[in-house]
């Protein structure tokens, strides 16, 4: 019966701590993203968009600063062309 205690809170610790670090993980990423796109609404519609693609292609986490960066620059690109 103690084993089972002390493997059900271990486990429940590990989970917790599983949990919190894919939070935080998604948290950061996220505002990331919303750094990167500034106070406009719109580039940050996109910035998130381009935030789910990242995921959905598994861009690397060391990789996904200069992703993102590329990616809000390509907006800033797209912007300043149907502008003229």
């Amino acid at each position: 019966m103690d084993y089972l205690i002390i493997f059900v809170a271990v486990a429940s610790g590990l989970y917790f701590h599983w949990w919190l670090y894919v939070r935080i993980k998604r948290w950061t990423d996220r505002d990331l993203a919303l750094s990167l796109a500034g106070s406009d609404a719109t580039k940050r519609a996109y910035m998130l968009k381009r935030l789910d693609e990242a995921k959905a292609s598994k861009v690397p986490g060391k990789q996904l600063q200069a992703w993102l960066e590329q990616a809000a620059s390509e907006f800033v690109a797209a912007t300043d062309s149907s502008s003229i």
